[in-house]
């Protein structure tokens, strides 16, 4: 009799410990799951960002005829970042995934902000209405983008707090939860922290 109490008593602390070990299984693979959802979001805005692009070099190239290398430029980093986004799809939060779509994304924008800059010198090009309504188009995309990193951000942050906290760091290390990434604009590039500023 007391043998089968000490049996029975194994038993359901054992049972207490799967218990505990799927609900910490279970957290984790939600926050994974959220900051994978949060950055489907950055996926959709930089698409938005992709597709409104040759539009405004289009619409510029009529203008700028002596700027070619400057509209080269952006198809160039517009290709990159597409690339670089594409690597970050396939592995969402992976540390060099992320790195290349921030260094791919942070050339997007040097290029982008120098196409507008140099926009501001064509009078004609700067009363385009085709141009203005792309480049408010481009800026609420900008707003949208850093919106959507920022949710990516906190959701990874919520993530790796998650996996490294005690006693579900145990948990996470046994299952392979690896570390997520933020996506963050390279610190030696100051000229890129700020959304491309558009004055027409």
């Amino acid at each position: 009799m007391g043998s089968l109490l000490i049996l029975l008593a194994f038993i359901g602390v054992l049972f207490a410990l799967v218990l505990w070990g799927v609900g910490i299984y279970n957290g984790l693979i939600t926050a994974r799951n959220a900051y994978r959802n949060a950055f489907a979001q950055i996926d959709v805005q930089l698409q938005r960002r992709f597709d409104l692009i040759p539009n405004l070099v289009e619409t510029a190239k009529g203008y700028l005829q002596h700027e070619r290398q400057t509209l080269e430029a952006v198809i160039s980093a517009r290709s990159a970042a597409q690339a670089g986004l594409a690597a970050a799809k396939a592995a969402p939060g992976d540390p060099a995934a992320m790195g290349r779509l921030a260094q791919s994304q942070g050339a997007l924008d040097g290029a982008l902000g120098r196409l507008l800059a140099v926009s501001e010198a064509y009078p004609d090009l700067k009363a385009s209405q085709t141009m203005l309504q792309l480049t408010e188009e481009l800026a609420s995309t900008e707003n949208k983008v850093a919106f959507a990193r920022q949710a990516y951000n906190d959701a990874v942050m919520a993530y790796n707090n998650r996996r490294e906290v005690f006693p579900s760091s145990l948990v996470a290390n046994n299952f392979r939860f690896r570390p997520a990434a933020l996506l963050d604009i390279p610190a030696d590039r100051a000229e890129v922290r700020d959304a491309p500023r558009v004055r027409f």
